[in-house]
């Protein structure tokens, strides 16, 4: 099974090198063999999912050069987790794409591919260099995916997000070269066994190589204040692109995770957490608060984001087995309910011909009733509202908390939620409720293809409560692994 470890990254890899091989003239053998890689990821995700539940972490060597000279990918739990979770995700997005939204612009799949293999090498790398280079990946990939349809607005959002990930990147060499001058490594088993043992000067320099990289890590995962360029490229990007980048953030997050449990874990961090737990609560309500002020749909699922942001930090500053696992299942339910949002608000935009997704009143829509019950439960389970899947992942984050930080995290987690509630049924009520009686002329009528795909991402949300009980144990053996290092290093020092 080792390695199969090294086929999420890979396959997509191999693949967008293929389809940026092929001309626009062979764009069905394109879609093919993109639909194709796809669904071969998402078997890839499954077999792995199904070796880390069964079995101890395993560490794949590449060229079988040691740690730490060698690049080691490492399968957990929890990386093997948000490898499926990936994997699910990109194959419905490339279904709604190739519906036609790939024919707007050149080398979409490859790019695609590209972005995905990015994703899946940043959850298994076991070093901070490979991590860097994965960051690096998918952000070039997300740059021009982000351009991908044309036009002054993506132009815009484009060049301020690729500005600021550059200046991301440059912090993210100062603290991997900080570790490395006091560590002597980038393997991230080895920095634990040295935070273990540091003292004095050394172990504040590595707090302070710690801060850079969460710093780093806060700008790919938006939370306050380094969150302003994300609303507007969201918001300004294609539907598969802007479902696509619903992972993105997690990458931020996940990265976070694994710093604070390697350079923060064995030692009191309580300053450093409460810090942390702070700009999450922030972060959701500034979050809420753009949502409820946006003055388009894209826009409004932009900001709320950023809210989902600030509940998955509130959650891994926690950093308890119960607030992980809550996290993680939350972040399930973020990620592709969020991705499902933008793909159905891609649809209604098309229904409203020259309003698009602008939050006003406008003409009748082709197709009411199937898009309004599937906004309806998309915003039930997005607000965190029962019986769906948000309400599940923010109740058992909100029974973590306790002392004083319940008492901000209930607060302000309910204020939030109350302000997107509102936020969606204003949206709801001036797309559907008062809606004029003519029908505009270039409205689109829905194909089964991209509804059935933003369906399914939706629908997701019911399907994590209907199979609620077995991955809340798999999170929470996830959270059990995360928070037993020691585990990690043994299987390093064995070199399996």
């Amino acid at each position: 099974m080792n390695h199969w470890i090294m086929m999420p990254f890979v396959l997509p890899l191999m693949l967008g090198a293929v389809l940026a091989w092929l001309d626009d003239s062979q764009a069905v053998w394109q879609r093919r063999l993109s639909l194709l890689g796809s669904l071969a990821l998402v078997g890839v995700a499954g077999l792995l999912l199904n070796a880390a539940a069964s079995g101890p972490v395993q560490i794949y060597q590449m060229g079988d050069w040691s740690a730490p000279f060698g690049i080691v990918f490492v399968l957990d739990r929890l990386s093997a987790l948000l490898v499926l979770t990936t994997a699910l995700l990109a194959l419905l997005v490339n279904l709604y794409a190739c519906s036609g939204d790939d024919s707007r612009g050149r080398y979409f799949h490859a790019l695609f591919q590209f972005q995905v293999a990015g994703i899946c090498g940043a959850f298994l790398t076991g070093d901070l260099f490979n991590l860097f280079v994965c960051f690096e990946i998918l952000l070039i990939a997300s740059y021009a995916l982000l351009l991908h349809g044309g036009g002054n607005q993506r132009l815009r959002a484009a060049v301020h997000y690729v500005v600021l990930n550059l200046v991301g990147s440059t912090l993210f060499l100062l603290g991997a070269g900080l570790v490395y001058g006091v560590s002597g490594t980038l393997n991230m088993a080895d920095i634990a066994r040295f935070v273990q043992q540091a003292e004095g000067d050394s172990l504040h320099l590595m707090r302070t190589a710690g801060w850079i990289l969460i710093l780093v890590f806060g700008l790919k995962a938006a939370f306050l204040p380094l969150h302003f360029w994300l609303p507007r490229a969201y918001a300004s990007a294609t539907a598969p692109v802007a479902a696509l980048f619903a992972i993105m953030t997690k990458v931020g997050l996940y990265a976070i995770l694994r710093v604070v449990m390697l350079m923060f874990a064995f030692d009191s961090a309580s300053a450093d957490l409460d810090l942390l737990f702070a700009i999450a609560l922030l972060t959701l309500l500034l979050g809420a608060v753009g949502a409820f002020s946006a003055d388009s749909l894209h826009l409004m699922l932009a900001w709320l984001v950023l809210v989902s942001v600030g509940t998955l930090l509130a959650g891994i500053s926690l950093a308890s087995e119960q607030s992980l696992a809550a996290s993680l299942y939350y972040l399930l339910h973020s990620t592709w309910g969020m991705a499902g949002m933008f793909l159905l608000a891609d649809l209604i935009a098309r229904q409203r011909g020259r309003l698009a997704a602008s939050l006003r009143s406008g003409p009748h829509l082709l197709t009411p009733v199937r898009l309004g019950l599937l906004f309806f439960v998309g915003a039930i389970a997005t607000a965190g509202l029962p019986p769906f899947s948000g309400f599940i992942g923010k109740l058992s984050l909100l029974q973590a908390a306790s002392g004083i930080q319940a008492v901000l995290l209930w607060s302000s987690v309910l204020l939030g939620s109350f302000m997107v509630i509102m936020a969606l049924s204003r949206a709801g009520s001036l797309l559907f409720w008062q809606q004029k009686a003519h029908v505009d002329s270039s409205a689109e009528p829905l194909t089964g293809l991209r509804y059935g795909s933003a369906l399914l991402l939706v629908a997701s949300a019911v399907l994590l409560v209907l199979a609620a009980a077995p991955v809340l144990d798999y999170c929470a053996a996830a959270a059990r692994q995360l928070l037993e290092p020691a585990l990690y290093l043994q299987q390093l020092q064995g070199g399996q």
